[in-house]
Protein backbone atom coordinates (compact mmCIF):
# COMPACT_ATOMS: atom_id res chain seq x y z
CA UNK A 1 0.00 0.00 0.00
CA UNK A 2 1.33 3.41 -0.96
CA UNK A 3 0.94 5.56 2.17
CA UNK A 4 1.32 9.31 1.61
CA UNK A 5 1.29 10.33 5.28
CA UNK A 6 1.45 8.64 8.69
CA UNK A 7 -0.37 10.18 11.66
CA UNK A 8 0.65 9.18 15.18
CA UNK A 9 -2.40 9.88 17.37
CA UNK A 10 -1.47 7.40 20.11
CA UNK A 11 -2.34 8.61 23.61
CA UNK A 12 -4.89 11.14 22.35
CA UNK A 13 -8.48 10.88 23.57
CA UNK A 14 -11.64 11.44 21.55
CA UNK A 15 -12.16 13.59 19.52
CA UNK A 16 -8.48 14.40 18.90
CA UNK A 17 -7.65 11.41 16.63
CA UNK A 18 -10.46 12.48 14.28
CA UNK A 19 -9.47 16.16 14.51
CA UNK A 20 -5.84 15.33 13.69
CA UNK A 21 -6.90 12.94 10.90
CA UNK A 22 -9.02 15.67 9.31
CA UNK A 23 -6.12 18.12 9.46
CA UNK A 24 -3.71 15.55 7.95
CA UNK A 25 -6.23 14.61 5.26
CA UNK A 26 -6.54 18.26 4.23
CA UNK A 27 -2.86 18.14 3.22
CA UNK A 28 -3.36 15.14 0.89
CA UNK A 29 -4.64 14.94 -2.66
CA UNK A 30 -7.57 12.81 -3.78
CA UNK A 31 -6.62 9.13 -3.92
CA UNK A 32 -3.72 9.40 -1.48
CA UNK A 33 -3.70 7.22 1.65
CA UNK A 34 -3.39 8.36 5.28
CA UNK A 35 -2.21 5.83 7.87
CA UNK A 36 -3.48 6.60 11.39
CA UNK A 37 -2.18 5.02 14.62
CA UNK A 38 -4.33 5.51 17.73
CA UNK A 39 -4.89 3.95 21.15
CA UNK A 40 -8.36 5.50 21.54
CA UNK A 41 -10.86 2.61 21.46
CA UNK A 42 -13.61 5.03 20.39
CA UNK A 43 -11.74 5.55 17.13
CA UNK A 44 -12.95 2.10 16.03
CA UNK A 45 -16.32 3.72 15.35
CA UNK A 46 -15.37 7.39 15.12
CA UNK A 47 -12.78 7.27 12.33
CA UNK A 48 -14.86 5.14 9.92
CA UNK A 49 -17.94 7.31 10.59
CA UNK A 50 -15.95 10.50 9.98
CA UNK A 51 -14.35 9.05 6.83
CA UNK A 52 -17.75 8.05 5.41
CA UNK A 53 -19.36 11.45 6.06
CA UNK A 54 -16.27 13.20 4.63
CA UNK A 55 -16.27 11.16 1.42
CA UNK A 56 -13.16 9.14 2.27
CA UNK A 57 -12.74 5.34 2.30
CA UNK A 58 -11.32 3.18 5.09
CA UNK A 59 -9.27 0.68 3.08
CA UNK A 60 -8.20 -1.42 6.06
CA UNK A 61 -7.99 -1.48 9.85
CA UNK A 62 -6.07 -3.64 12.27
CA UNK A 63 -5.62 -3.82 16.03
CA UNK A 64 -2.32 -4.98 17.49
CA UNK A 65 -1.02 -4.62 21.06
CA UNK A 66 -3.69 -2.04 21.90
CA UNK A 67 -2.90 0.14 18.88
CA UNK A 68 -5.51 0.63 16.17
CA UNK A 69 -4.14 1.30 12.70
CA UNK A 70 -6.36 2.68 9.94
CA UNK A 71 -5.61 3.21 6.26
CA UNK A 72 -7.92 5.88 4.87
CA UNK A 73 -7.99 6.90 1.21
CA UNK A 74 -8.90 10.48 0.48
CA UNK A 75 -12.06 10.85 -1.60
Amino acid sequence: MNVAKVLDAKGLACPMPVVRAKKAMDELESGQVLEVHTTDKGAKNDLPAWAKTSGHTVIDMKEENGVLTFWIQKG
